[in-house]
């Protein structure tokens, strides 16, 4: 960029203000003129493209540009030059009196009836600016008015995170006095003039004129601008100028934007990008040992087939590894992201898994493979983020986040170290470090209408995305997951997918998705283990020579029989897990199971724990039941879902409800699991099914809790493949169960059929409604053309990592969370006592210290559905509201808002007619009051 052109001319620009600050008293006590904004705006672009931003994201751009990464850089400081250009308006100077007094006795005209106007609010300054860029592409440059000119106007009018519609455009239009007339639309016309000539001069820019680039494109260079201008607004890094420049000339001083922008580039310190350097002749052995730290591990068929496909694939592409749980799925994953991302100047990876706790348990392994990580940036470091909503409640993320800009660790002489940087921190930031581990919703969100997703788009698009246990998502989250890939695909982003049980339908579904986008055929074939890949036949692996013959039990549903069961197997110790499908069975379970074998030696895992407790509860389980676990001679876990996905944790015996054949496969999976000593009983692995009212009648039927869970028709046939088979073999019979269970063919006894025909029907219509549901605030698909005007058209908002955003990727009952605080019998609050840093007094009026506000942040509580649902959910939260409203919470933004519930000193209370009581052994207990 050169810093050296002065506009010469009639320069009433000079005087617009762009940033100010007041006291309590609204008096100005820093502000910033717009061009200064601009300038440093401008600059910080030009170094984001230079320096930060992905290698995979500017060759993205400069295909649609001509080819030149220079074009890339040029367009989006031009961007950032004059994203704020309609703050020359009266619509935006009005907003501070004394600052547009001084514009006025300048020479600005100002109509005393826009201060008041009721269309104020309706003509922000991106509506503004979009029609001066729009206007003046058009008639200055000669710009297509529905082609380049309204495309680059749209990236002026979306970098606030929300995109216009086309009524917005044409409301403010007609509001002359708003948006300012005659000298205003001269200084709007004079400032964009300034930044082409700060850019290269109309020669340079001219040639944009003929290009029309896709939306793809346009949301990419738009999430640019907005993280340029997020960081030239910062105070901290750009500061205002002094009270005493009011009224004074501001005059252009190329010196002192150089240094301002040479002190606030460094002030931030954003990480250089990653630059993968992988060895293609390495043997995926030597590779595998060095980035794992397993010297004498012995590298495995599907990690030597993942490499070995993702070295063949020519560029981006789609990579789907099925291979049996506990085979190295992840490692394999992780060394093909390398080499994809050496392919494709991918400078990250993004790692999705299904639940917090399975991503907790993932950032660990990620963590460590990135300590051992070649090609980080000249500092030595690479950015890394743990992407959820309780990610504060993670200690060895929190670990590498300090008080200030970042925190590293693994130092290792001239090698990378990690660091959680703070600038890339928060709901909107987190996704952009360079190697971010999230739940799902973190990358389904992409798919999803909602403000600022130009920035969720950036942070894929630079990166090599991989997406565990796709199997795990039902019809209405495959919808968003589909319409992901198919973007990812147009963004040509490397796509890593993961599942140990995914059937060939679902497989092909996903594979067209990203094809789709990307424009290529991927060749699937039948069969497992198999690795498939763009450009690359796929790999057919070989089944292991020894297999673990899982014997299958069919109990009653019936708590003494089951207490006999146990008995009996555990008789010599041993760890069991217990899995039901809802926490209420899991409540009742343990309660039983604590009297007959002890409290102590039952662990009980479930969502409606405080969300510290959880934490700790699912840390504790890999802790015990991990590859490393010191497993206690005699314990039952008794647990939801939480250990069917992703986590790395080893049972000897198993019980389980009945629930879909994937899933069932799935927590088979974690029966002898890894090579150990295992008491006598139990050295053949042994799953019971139970959960089933009968296993005698025609057909049978789950018990009532699962059939609010799972669908009938998943739940009918899964019984149909187990109803008289004594054994299954892992891995060999994954791919007939699972195909068997999804493909429609007839299974079971004769008997069966109407009522598994019935059940299939009612699951059919269901499913069209919920996708139905799911494309309600579902994004368009990538290969539509136009601008951005009305890409998120009635979107939902923000996008909320906490939870009520997952609702909409995820297709169940919204969820009430509540802040939980205890009585301290006087009238006061404490933090709940048992917690970590809790037992402290809470004060009701002055504002929470952020100490406390912390761990009172991660006292959360998610209540039950029996006070969650579309019929009671509405007044639950008006007599929340109502009940427990306290000052000193409204006063610290980290607690503001949050819903608050109060248990008395013996850890109980009421709530819309049912009694709730918070066991430190069983968490939340709900029952309903009856008179």
């Amino acid at each position: 960029m050169d810093l050296g052109v002065t506009f010469v001319g009639h320069e009433l620009w000079r005087w617009v203000w762009a940033k100010s600050e007041r006291d309590d008293a609204k008096r100005v006590t820093g502000w910033l003129p717009l061009f200064q904004h601009l300038d440093d705006t401008a600059g910080v672009a030009a170094l984001l493209v230079d320096e930060w931003v992905s290698p995979q994201v500017i060759s993205r751009l400069a295909s649609e540009l001509g080819g030149q990464v220079s074009d890339v850089r040029l367009l989006a400081a031009w961007l950032a030059s004059v994203h704020d250009v309609g703050k020359v308006s009266p619509a935006f100077s009005i907003q501070v009196r004394s600052l547009a007094n001084i514009m006025v006795s300048n020479g600005f005209v100002m109509s005393q009836q826009v201060e008041h106007s009721p269309a104020r609010s309706k003509v922000g300054h991106a509506l503004v600016g979009h029609l001066a860029v729009r206007d003046w592409l058009t008639d200055s440059l000669a710009f297509e008015f529905r082609g380049a000119a309204t495309q680059l106007a749209s990236v002026v009018a979306s970098h606030h995170g929300v995109p216009p519609e086309s009524g917005d455009v044409s409301f403010a239009r007609g509001q002359v006095e708003l948006v300012g007339k005659d000298e205003w639309a001269r200084q709007r016309v004079a400032l964009l003039e300034r930044s082409m000539a700060r850019v290269g001069g109309r020669e340079a820019f001219a040639r944009f004129a003929g290009v029309r680039l896709s939306v793809p494109a346009l949301a990419l260079l738009t999430a640019v601008v907005i993280v340029a201008d997020w960081i030239a607004s910062n105070p901290d890094f750009f500061p205002l100028w002094g009270e005493a420049s009011l009224g004074n000339l501001p005059v252009p001083d190329e010196v002192v934007t150089a240094r301002r922008l040479r002190d606030g580039w460094a002030a931030v310190a954003l990480p250089k990008r990653w630059q993968s350097q992988v060895d293609d002749k390495s043997s995926v052995e030597v590779l595998f040992r060095s980035r794992f730290d397993r010297e004498e591990a012995v590298v495995r068929d599907v990690q030597v087939a993942a490499v070995e496909a993702a070295r063949a694939m020519q560029g981006a592409g789609l990579l789907v590894i099925e291979a049996p749980m506990g085979s190295g799925k992840t490692e394999a994953a992780l060394l093909a992201a390398e080499v994809l991302a050496a392919r494709t100047g991918a400078d990250g990876c993004f790692v999705a898994l299904p639940t917090q706790a399975t991503t907790d348990a993932m950032f660990t392994r990620v963590h460590q493979w990135l300590r051992n990580l070649p090609g980080a940036g000249q500092d030595g470091i690479v950015s890394v983020s743990l992407a959820h909503g309780k990610a504060r409640l993670n200690e060895e993320f929190e670990g590498l986040v300090r008080k200030g800009r970042f925190a590293s660790v693994g130092d290792k002489g001239d090698d990378c170290g990690v660091m959680a940087h703070q600038w890339l921190s928060g709901r909107k930031k987190s996704a952009l470090a360079s190697f971010v581990v999230g739940t799902v919703d973190q990358v389904l969100f992409a798919g999803l209408k909602s403000r600022h997703l130009m920035l969720r788009h950036l942070a894929l698009a630079g990166k090599v995305v991989v997406i565990d246990e796709v199997h795990a998502y039902d019809v209405y989250m495959s919808r968003y997951l589909c319409r992901v890939l198919q973007w990812l695909g147009a963004y040509g982003v490397p796509v890593v997918l993961l599942s140990a049980t995914l059937p060939d339908a679902r497989r092909a579904k996903l594979v067209d998705a990203y094809d789709s986008g990307a424009g290529t055929n991927t060749e699937t074939a039948s069969g497992y283990p198999v690795v498939t890949a763009t450009g690359v036949a796929p790999t057919m692996l070989p089944l292991p020579k020894t297999s673990t013959d899982v014997v299958i039990d069919r109990l009653s549903d019936d708590l003494d029989t089951l207490v006999d069961y146990l008995r009996t197997h555990l008789r010599e110790g041993g760890c069991a897990v217990v899995v039901r499908n809802t926490v209420t069975r899991v409540q009742e379970t343990a309660a039983r199971l604590s009297e007959e074998f002890g409290t102590e030696q039952v662990t009980i895992n479930h969502a409606r724990f405080l969300a510290c407790d959880r934490s700790d509860r699912d840390r504790s389980l890999l802790e015990q039941f991990g590859p490393e676990g010191t497993r206690p001679g005699l314990h039952i876990v008794v647990a939801s879902q939480v250990v069917e996905q992703s986590l790395d944790v080893d049972f000897d015996l198993m019980v389980t409800d009945l629930a879909p054949m994937d899933l069932m496969l799935q927590r088979m999976g974690r029966l002898h699991r890894h090579e150990r000593v295992r008491p006598g009983p139990l050295r053949r692995a042994r799953c019971a099914v139970t959960g089933v009212s009968d296993w005698s009648a025609a057909p049978v039927a789950a018990v009532r809790p699962s059939s609010f869970v799972y669908e009938k028709d998943t739940l009918l046939r899964a019984a149909a493949l187990l109803v008289d088979r004594g054994e299954i073999r892992l891995p060999h019979e994954i791919a007939e169960l699972v195909g068997r269970a999804y493909d429609g063919s007839e299974v079971g006894p004769a008997d069966w059929r109407p009522a598994m025909a019935s059940a299939a029907a009612e699951a059919a219509k269901t499913a069209i409604g919920r996708v139905e549901r799911a494309t309600t605030f579902l994004l368009d698909v990538a290969n539509k053309p136009g601008s951005l005007v009305g890409w998120l058209r009635a979107g939902v908002g923000d996008a909320d990592d906490d939870g009520h955003g997952a609702a909409q990727v995820r297709d169940g009952a919204d969820s009430v969370e509540v802040i939980v605080v205890q009585s301290d019998g006087g009238g006061g609050l404490l933090v709940p006592s048992w917690v970590k840093g809790g037992g402290t007094q809470v004060p009701l009026d002055e504002m929470v210290p952020w100490s406390q506000a912390k761990v009172l942040a991660a006292c959360t509580l998610r209540l039950p559905l029996a006070l969650s649902h579309e019929g009671v959910i509405d007044q639950v939260i008006r007599e929340l509201e109502s009940r427990h409203r306290y000052d000193s919470f409204t006063q610290n933004p980290l607690l503001k808002g949050q819903l608050v519930l109060e248990f008395d000193t013996d850890l109980s209370t009421e709530l819309h007619g049912y009694a709730l009581t918070y066991d430190l052994h069983q968490g939340l207990i709900h029952r309903k009051i009856t008179s």
